[in-house]
């Protein structure tokens, strides 16, 4: 099956047809994991016309701005947009009576390169090195996130929805069937538009935050689940709208409520489905805690795809079940590297460090790039952590410039993640930083506004 070829998709063309699709959603995720792209005509689409978009698109800044760095050239190039065929599917925001289908794209160069800059690209780079190995990492994604009411004000901090008898949520309601229940018309048209996406979906809780909910995807192949979590974040936003709210993937939208990660569970299989991660008696792999050193030595160089915005270091505190170090340890929540209890065959790392407001592609690359050179490299672990782990030293950037120092910095980064990429991520991130640092905030006007 072709990439490049949406009509070799089965019952796409009888889909489309059945369904009175005219037009399709052509979908790639920017450096933020916003979907970008433009709609298709259907029957351009099924014929495979060509579809292109400006180069520097994947590396918009938060802001809608660009940087001038020398990366990006000056002419402003195009890229072309390649369908996946295995993620077309219905869009189940569009209208009933203006029916849409998507499909996420990559972008291509030209001349046939993958963009160094696109998200994707760089996931399906990492998990190439994977496939070269004889390996395929299993990823679970558990992904957090707020339903507030309408933002009409930026300066006005968010609030819970009105549920059913126009009351607002308060205090902590951790594993509430009730509080998932006074919000259930906005989860049953946000189940139905999953399992329109295909998304796999376990478990739906409502969390500890105060109308925060966590839902936890199925474990599956790296790329796939990526796509399942990135369609994910773009339906519950376009279901809250739906529904007269917003969904906020935030890492830390209220500052007296709980922040929202994004935890990855982590395993490797061989080409024969074993776990790799146990031997063959059930004990620990050596591999194992070698991918572990890998995650402790790499990833705080790599923390602006974990922890990727001005908002993210506010999650990380003590006493939060949010990591503040990279520190590892069974079945413990404090430590940002856990291990859950499991069997042999389901051996696994969860990495906590992650927040919802990372790009899914992105975290995800880091965490197998960062695993994968601790095998190749044969890095030690630490010990394992024993009891509360946030005893400990703060051990992660504590700020987005220091997380962009430390990348720009790291002898390691860009042989991990691709020069060209790390060198536009840089740059992108820059304008964002000085943007944000621009800004008059809310504490400045309550307490210097008076007193200086």
């Amino acid at each position: 099956m072709s990439a490049a070829d949406p009509s070799s998709v089965p019952d796409a063309a009888a889909l489309f047809q059945r369904a009175g699709v005219r037009q399709v959603e052509c979908l790639f995720p920017d450096l933020t994991g916003y979907p970008r792209g433009k709609l298709m005509p259907a029957a351009a689409f099924l014929a495979g016309q060509e579809l292109r978009i400006a180069q520097a698109i994947a590396m918009q800044a938060v802001t809608g701005e660009y940087a001038c760095d020398p990366i990006f050239p000056e002419d402003d190039p195009d890229v072309r947009l390649v369908p996946d065929p295995a993620t077309v599917r219905l869009a189940p925001w569009a209208p009933a009576d203006a029916p849409r289908a998507l499909a996420i794209h990559d972008c291509v160069e030209l001349d046939g390169r993958p963009c160094a800059f696109a998200p994707r690209s760089l996931l399906k780079a990492v998990l190439a090195r994977y496939a070269e190995r004889g390996l395929t990492p299993v990823v679970a994604p558990e992904i957090e996130f707020y339903l507030s009411a309408p933002c009409t004000d930026p300066a006005e901090p968010l609030c819970a929805p009105a549920g059913r008898l126009g009351q607002r949520e308060v205090g902590q309601s951790a594993f509430s069937l009730n509080m998932l229940n006074e919000l259930a018309p906005f989860w049953g048209a946000f189940q139905q538009a999953i399992e329109t996406l295909g998304i796999r979906a376990d478990t739906w809780i409502h969390e500890v935050g105060c109308s925060q909910y966590e839902i936890n995807l199925w474990h599956g192949d790296a790329l796939a689940v990526a796509d399942q979590a990135f369609l994910f974040k773009h339906a519950a936003r376009e279901t809250a709208i739906a529904h007269g709210m917003n969904a906020v993937f935030l890492a830390k939208p209220m500052a007296d409520q709980a922040g929202s990660s994004m935890h990855l569970h982590v395993s490797l299989v061989d080409r024969a489905g074993r776990n790799v991660f146990s031997a063959e008696d059930g004990s620990e792999h050596p591999c194992f805690r070698q991918f572990i050193g890998g995650l402790q030595t790499h990833l705080p160089d790599l923390m602006l795809l974990l922890a990727p915005h001005v908002n993210s270091y506010r999650r990380f505190v003590k006493g939060s079940q949010a990591p503040i170090h990279l520190g590892w340890a069974h079945d413990n929540r404090t430590a940002g590297l856990r291990v859950p209890a499991s069997g042999p065959a389901a051996r696994r790392i969860e990495q906590r460090v992650a927040g919802a407001d990372a790009n899914p592609y992105l975290a995800i690359a880091a965490t197998l790039a960062a695993g994968l050179a601790g095998i190749d490299e044969g890095l030690a672990a630490t010990e394992p952590i024993q009891g509360d782990g946030y005893a400990q030293a703060h051990g992660l950037p504590r700020s987005p410039r220091e997380a962009w120092q430390r990348l720009a910095d790291s002898p390691h980064g860009r042989r991990l993640l691709g020069d060209d990429f790390v060198t536009g991520l840089l740059a992108a991130k820059e304008v964002e930083f000085d943007a944000y640092d621009r800004e008059i905030s809310a504490w400045e006007r309550r307490y210097l506004l008076p007193q200086v």
